[in-house]
Order: structure tokens, then sequence, then C-alpha cells
């Protein structure tokens, strides 16, 4: 997932969004519901991308179709350093329907939550405001 991965790299958020399929699902390691929709995912990742720190990538692994990948990861938040991977799925046109993100260990998974909990009144907003601009 050569392109998914080298928007994120460069912080290149849009590039992200427009890889993402209108019915993306979602999948945090820290909450137990699914979000589904473009708009959600992409503040989702917007936000996360301010909250990881020397956030990169050391590994990429696909399936034998061509439509499942896995990228491995290490970053920190705060003074928590983790290891975590983005499983991708890609729909019949090439656009990510499944992320899924896993982390450990787990006082780096708890400092993500924390991180995140606190933006999430924000990500709801930009998200709205992504949906209603895009109706």
């Amino acid at each position: 997932m050569r392109a998914f991965r080298e928007a994120v790299e460069a912080g290149d958020m849009d590039a992200v969004e427009a890889l993402l399929a209108e019915d993306v699902v979602f999948t945090s390691p820290v909450v137990f519901k699914p979000y589904p929709g473009k708009a959600i995912t992409a503040a989702i990742l917007r936000a996360v991308s301010t909250v990881f720190q020397d956030f990169r990538y050391d590994r990429e692994l696909a399936g034998n179709d061509g439509r499942d990948h896995a990228l491995v990861f290490t970053a920190r938040v705060g003074g928590r350093e983790l290891t975590g991977c983005d499983f991708i799925r890609l729909n019949e046109d090439g656009l990510i329907s499944e992320l899924m993100v896993m982390v450990r260990p787990l006082s780096g998974a708890q400092a993500l939550a924390a991180e995140m909990g606190a933006r999430f009144d924000q990500i709801v907003k930009e998200a709205e405001a992504r949906s209603a601009s895009a109706s």
C-alpha cells in the first residue's frame, strides 16, 4: 500500500483521505466499536497524526490477492513508546475499505487512548462538518 504509506509518512492527510472509500470502516486499537465512514475515519487519522511523535513505518506485508496489507510502525505518544500495525483492506476500486489499527504495549495504548479521548469532541465536529460539506 505504497500510496497510503507515502502519504502518511509525508504528513499529507488530504492524500490519505483521498485513498479512503466512502464506506470505509475504521477499527480503533482503544475503542470497541468500529467507526464507519470516510468523514470520521479521516478526522480520526488527522488527529492521530498530531498525537504520534517520531512515527515511522518499519515493515510492509502484503496478502496474495493484493487487497490485504499490513504496515508495522513505531511511534511515541508523550513519553510512551509503542509499536503498532495498520491492517488495510482494499475494495475492488483500490480504495481502503477497512483500516484496523493495533498497538502495544498496554502503556502505549493507554497513552494513545488518553490523547485521542481528549480530542474526540473535536474529531466528531470535524467529521460532521466534512459530511455536511460533502452532501
